[in-house]
Protein backbone atom coordinates (compact mmCIF):
# COMPACT_ATOMS: atom_id res chain seq x y z
CA UNK A 1 0.00 0.00 0.00
CA UNK A 2 2.98 2.52 0.75
CA UNK A 3 4.53 1.31 -2.65
CA UNK A 4 1.26 1.75 -4.27
CA UNK A 5 1.08 5.53 -2.63
CA UNK A 6 4.63 6.56 -3.42
CA UNK A 7 4.11 5.65 -7.52
CA UNK A 8 0.95 8.09 -7.30
CA UNK A 9 2.62 10.88 -5.32
CA UNK A 10 5.55 10.44 -7.97
CA UNK A 11 3.15 10.88 -10.81
CA UNK A 12 1.10 13.62 -9.55
CA UNK A 13 4.19 15.44 -9.79
CA UNK A 14 5.71 14.82 -13.01
CA UNK A 15 2.59 15.54 -14.04
CA UNK A 16 2.80 19.18 -12.32
CA UNK A 17 6.29 19.75 -13.32
CA UNK A 18 4.90 18.89 -17.24
CA UNK A 19 1.69 21.29 -16.68
CA UNK A 20 3.66 24.18 -15.66
CA UNK A 21 6.24 23.52 -18.44
CA UNK A 22 3.26 23.37 -20.76
CA UNK A 23 2.12 26.60 -19.58
CA UNK A 24 5.66 28.68 -19.51
CA UNK A 25 5.50 27.41 -23.70
CA UNK A 26 2.07 28.65 -24.02
CA UNK A 27 2.54 32.12 -22.03
CA UNK A 28 5.99 32.94 -23.83
CA UNK A 29 7.05 33.05 -20.02
CA UNK A 30 8.53 36.11 -18.49
CA UNK A 31 11.71 36.68 -20.71
CA UNK A 32 9.42 36.59 -23.83
CA UNK A 33 6.57 38.51 -22.29
CA UNK A 34 9.12 41.68 -21.54
CA UNK A 35 10.34 40.99 -25.55
CA UNK A 36 7.03 41.84 -26.80
CA UNK A 37 6.36 44.49 -23.86
CA UNK A 38 10.06 46.30 -24.92
CA UNK A 39 9.36 45.77 -28.96
CA UNK A 40 6.13 47.55 -29.34
CA UNK A 41 4.31 47.77 -32.53
CA UNK A 42 5.01 45.83 -35.39
CA UNK A 43 8.44 44.86 -33.14
CA UNK A 44 9.51 48.19 -33.46
CA UNK A 45 11.90 48.87 -30.81
CA UNK A 46 10.64 52.58 -28.88
CA UNK A 47 10.89 53.93 -25.50
CA UNK A 48 7.11 53.32 -24.85
CA UNK A 49 5.69 50.16 -26.80
CA UNK A 50 3.49 51.22 -29.81
CA UNK A 51 4.11 55.17 -29.59
CA UNK A 52 7.25 57.33 -31.33
CA UNK A 53 8.34 60.17 -28.74
CA UNK A 54 10.40 62.64 -29.82
CA UNK A 55 12.22 65.30 -27.98
CA UNK A 56 12.22 68.79 -29.27
CA UNK A 57 12.85 72.32 -28.19
CA UNK A 58 9.11 74.24 -28.43
CA UNK A 59 11.02 77.75 -28.92
CA UNK A 60 12.79 76.88 -32.44
CA UNK A 61 10.57 77.90 -35.51
CA UNK A 62 10.26 76.70 -37.83
CA UNK A 63 11.36 73.29 -37.17
CA UNK A 64 9.66 72.84 -33.63
CA UNK A 65 7.38 75.34 -31.77
CA UNK A 66 3.83 76.43 -30.59
CA UNK A 67 1.37 77.85 -33.29
CA UNK A 68 -0.64 80.79 -33.00
CA UNK A 69 -3.55 78.04 -32.02
CA UNK A 70 -1.57 77.11 -28.81
CA UNK A 71 -0.31 73.07 -30.68
CA UNK A 72 2.97 71.94 -31.50
CA UNK A 73 3.78 72.88 -35.13
CA UNK A 74 6.64 73.08 -37.36
CA UNK A 75 8.49 71.23 -39.90
CA UNK A 76 10.15 68.42 -38.41
CA UNK A 77 7.33 67.83 -36.16
CA UNK A 78 5.33 67.41 -39.20
CA UNK A 79 8.29 64.84 -41.02
CA UNK A 80 7.89 63.16 -37.51
CA UNK A 81 4.46 62.84 -38.04
CA UNK A 82 4.81 61.19 -41.01
CA UNK A 83 7.37 59.03 -39.86
CA UNK A 84 4.85 57.71 -36.84
CA UNK A 85 2.22 57.13 -39.36
CA UNK A 86 4.20 55.09 -41.70
CA UNK A 87 5.52 52.54 -38.77
CA UNK A 88 1.95 52.39 -37.54
CA UNK A 89 3.09 54.33 -34.64
CA UNK A 90 1.36 57.35 -32.24
CA UNK A 91 3.05 60.35 -32.30
CA UNK A 92 3.97 61.80 -28.63
CA UNK A 93 5.62 65.29 -28.63
CA UNK A 94 7.63 65.70 -25.86
CA UNK A 95 9.49 69.36 -25.44
CA UNK A 96 12.48 69.65 -23.50
CA UNK A 97 15.45 71.45 -22.18
CA UNK A 98 17.98 71.60 -24.94
CA UNK A 99 20.56 71.43 -22.41
CA UNK A 100 19.23 68.20 -20.99
CA UNK A 101 18.71 66.44 -24.44
CA UNK A 102 21.57 63.79 -23.58
CA UNK A 103 19.61 63.08 -20.22
CA UNK A 104 16.32 62.45 -22.09
CA UNK A 105 17.74 60.41 -24.13
CA UNK A 106 20.24 58.21 -21.41
CA UNK A 107 17.05 58.29 -19.44
CA UNK A 108 14.69 56.52 -21.99
CA UNK A 109 11.97 59.66 -21.89
CA UNK A 110 12.24 60.22 -26.03
CA UNK A 111 13.40 58.21 -28.42
CA UNK A 112 15.27 60.42 -30.35
CA UNK A 113 15.84 64.56 -30.44
CA UNK A 114 14.49 65.75 -33.78
CA UNK A 115 14.67 69.98 -34.14
CA UNK A 116 16.91 71.30 -36.48
CA UNK A 117 19.63 68.97 -34.22
CA UNK A 118 22.86 69.72 -35.75
CA UNK A 119 25.62 66.85 -36.26
CA UNK A 120 28.48 68.68 -36.74
CA UNK A 121 30.79 68.39 -33.85
CA UNK A 122 28.56 65.73 -32.50
CA UNK A 123 28.84 62.50 -34.82
CA UNK A 124 30.55 60.59 -32.45
CA UNK A 125 28.10 61.39 -29.84
CA UNK A 126 24.71 60.22 -30.90
CA UNK A 127 23.58 57.55 -33.38
CA UNK A 128 22.45 59.50 -36.38
CA UNK A 129 19.91 59.69 -39.88
CA UNK A 130 21.69 60.60 -42.59
CA UNK A 131 21.30 64.29 -42.73
CA UNK A 132 17.89 65.72 -44.05
CA UNK A 133 18.62 69.20 -44.45
CA UNK A 134 21.50 72.05 -44.50
CA UNK A 135 22.08 75.06 -42.27
CA UNK A 136 24.71 77.74 -41.68
CA UNK A 137 25.21 79.81 -38.17
CA UNK A 138 24.65 83.21 -38.53
CA UNK A 139 24.64 86.52 -36.78
CA UNK A 140 21.26 88.61 -36.92
CA UNK A 141 21.57 92.27 -35.99
CA UNK A 142 18.94 95.44 -35.76
CA UNK A 143 18.70 97.56 -38.70
CA UNK A 144 20.55 101.02 -38.08
CA UNK A 145 22.92 99.04 -35.84
CA UNK A 146 25.89 100.13 -37.86
CA UNK A 147 26.28 96.42 -37.85
CA UNK A 148 27.40 95.06 -41.35
CA UNK A 149 30.58 92.43 -40.83
CA UNK A 150 31.80 90.62 -37.98
CA UNK A 151 34.54 92.92 -37.69
CA UNK A 152 31.77 95.52 -36.69
CA UNK A 153 30.77 92.80 -33.56
CA UNK A 154 33.71 94.32 -31.69
CA UNK A 155 32.82 95.41 -28.06
CA UNK A 156 28.75 94.88 -28.68
CA UNK A 157 26.98 92.42 -26.82
CA UNK A 158 26.45 89.32 -28.44
CA UNK A 159 23.76 86.56 -27.18
CA UNK A 160 23.80 82.46 -28.17
CA UNK A 161 20.70 79.55 -27.16
CA UNK A 162 22.88 77.65 -24.25
CA UNK A 163 24.44 74.51 -25.55
CA UNK A 164 23.19 75.41 -29.37
CA UNK A 165 25.46 74.96 -32.37
CA UNK A 166 26.16 78.71 -32.38
CA UNK A 167 27.57 78.33 -29.08
CA UNK A 168 29.55 75.74 -30.26
CA UNK A 169 30.82 77.11 -33.81
CA UNK A 170 31.97 80.11 -31.46
CA UNK A 171 34.27 77.87 -28.94
CA UNK A 172 36.02 77.14 -32.11
CA UNK A 173 36.34 81.31 -32.83
CA UNK A 174 37.90 82.57 -30.07
CA UNK A 175 39.85 85.11 -32.06
CA UNK A 176 36.35 86.37 -32.54
CA UNK A 177 34.50 85.82 -29.21
CA UNK A 178 37.31 87.93 -27.73
CA UNK A 179 36.85 90.98 -29.89
CA UNK A 180 32.85 90.90 -28.42
CA UNK A 181 31.86 93.43 -25.90
CA UNK A 182 29.66 91.39 -23.69
CA UNK A 183 28.95 87.47 -24.90
CA UNK A 184 25.82 86.04 -23.21
CA UNK A 185 23.61 82.78 -23.28
CA UNK A 186 19.83 82.63 -23.14
CA UNK A 187 17.67 79.83 -22.42
CA UNK A 188 16.02 79.93 -26.05
CA UNK A 189 16.13 81.98 -29.30
CA UNK A 190 12.80 83.67 -28.63
CA UNK A 191 14.42 85.03 -25.29
CA UNK A 192 17.60 85.94 -27.35
CA UNK A 193 16.03 87.60 -30.18
CA UNK A 194 13.54 89.83 -27.85
CA UNK A 195 16.85 91.24 -26.12
CA UNK A 196 17.72 91.87 -29.58
CA UNK A 197 14.61 93.92 -30.44
CA UNK A 198 14.64 95.88 -26.93
CA UNK A 199 17.90 96.84 -27.75
CA UNK A 200 19.79 94.90 -24.62
CA UNK A 201 21.89 92.87 -26.74
CA UNK A 202 23.45 93.74 -30.28
CA UNK A 203 23.56 90.45 -31.95
CA UNK A 204 22.14 86.95 -32.08
CA UNK A 205 24.05 84.21 -33.24
CA UNK A 206 21.84 81.55 -34.56
CA UNK A 207 20.49 79.00 -36.96
CA UNK A 208 19.94 80.83 -40.48
CA UNK A 209 16.72 78.88 -40.70
CA UNK A 210 15.10 80.04 -38.11
CA UNK A 211 16.19 83.76 -38.08
CA UNK A 212 14.70 83.87 -41.53
CA UNK A 213 11.85 82.50 -40.33
CA UNK A 214 11.64 85.30 -38.02
CA UNK A 215 12.38 87.93 -39.90
CA UNK A 216 9.84 87.01 -42.64
CA UNK A 217 7.11 86.52 -39.80
CA UNK A 218 7.79 90.36 -39.14
CA UNK A 219 10.95 90.83 -36.93
CA UNK A 220 11.29 94.00 -35.89
CA UNK A 221 13.91 95.76 -38.68
CA UNK A 222 16.00 92.40 -38.02
CA UNK A 223 18.49 91.27 -40.73
CA UNK A 224 20.74 88.93 -41.13
CA UNK A 225 24.69 89.50 -41.46
CA UNK A 226 26.07 88.15 -44.83
CA UNK A 227 29.29 86.85 -43.65
CA UNK A 228 28.46 83.29 -42.14
CA UNK A 229 30.10 81.80 -38.99
CA UNK A 230 29.80 77.99 -39.80
CA UNK A 231 28.15 75.29 -42.71
CA UNK A 232 26.53 72.51 -40.89
CA UNK A 233 23.76 69.79 -41.39
CA UNK A 234 20.92 68.52 -39.59
CA UNK A 235 19.84 65.09 -38.47
CA UNK A 236 17.89 62.60 -36.44
CA UNK A 237 19.78 61.96 -33.25
CA UNK A 238 19.00 58.83 -31.20
CA UNK A 239 20.93 57.52 -28.16
CA UNK A 240 24.36 56.20 -28.74
CA UNK A 241 24.01 52.49 -30.48
CA UNK A 242 20.51 52.90 -31.35
CA UNK A 243 21.04 51.48 -34.82
CA UNK A 244 17.86 49.45 -34.99
CA UNK A 245 15.64 52.54 -34.59
CA UNK A 246 17.30 54.22 -36.59
CA UNK A 247 17.75 52.59 -39.28
CA UNK A 248 13.55 52.02 -39.66
CA UNK A 249 13.45 55.78 -39.55
CA UNK A 250 15.93 56.43 -42.29
CA UNK A 251 14.70 53.81 -44.44
CA UNK A 252 11.61 55.78 -43.84
CA UNK A 253 12.57 59.10 -44.55
CA UNK A 254 13.90 57.58 -47.61
CA UNK A 255 10.48 56.55 -48.60
CA UNK A 256 9.40 60.03 -47.70
CA UNK A 257 12.03 61.84 -49.93
CA UNK A 258 11.48 59.26 -52.88
CA UNK A 259 7.74 59.68 -53.22
CA UNK A 260 7.75 63.71 -52.48
CA UNK A 261 6.17 64.23 -49.59
CA UNK A 262 9.22 65.60 -47.88
CA UNK A 263 9.49 67.99 -51.03
CA UNK A 264 5.95 68.83 -50.53
CA UNK A 265 6.43 69.72 -46.56
CA UNK A 266 9.66 71.94 -47.19
CA UNK A 267 7.56 73.92 -49.81
CA UNK A 268 4.73 74.31 -47.54
CA UNK A 269 7.47 76.28 -44.59
CA UNK A 270 10.33 77.30 -46.59
CA UNK A 271 9.07 78.48 -50.38
CA UNK A 272 11.20 75.78 -51.69
CA UNK A 273 13.00 72.19 -51.48
CA UNK A 274 15.70 72.49 -48.90
CA UNK A 275 16.17 69.07 -47.81
CA UNK A 276 19.05 66.48 -48.64
CA UNK A 277 17.91 63.10 -49.06
CA UNK A 278 17.95 61.87 -51.88
CA UNK A 279 19.34 64.86 -53.60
Amino acid sequence: MKKLCMLLLVVVLVCSLAACTTNQGENGGGDVEGEEELNGADGINTVVPGKFTVGFDQNFPPMGFVGDDGQFTGFDLELAAEVAQRLNLELVLQPIAWDAKDMELSTRNIDCVWNGFTMNGREDLYTWTEPYMANTQVFVVKGGSGIETLADLAGKAVVVQMDSSAEAALKDRPDLVETFGDYLAAPDYENALMDLEAGAVDAVAMDEVVANYKIGKGGEDLYVLEEQLAAEEYGVGFLLGNEELRDIVQSTLEEMAADGIMTELSNTWFGKDVTTIGK
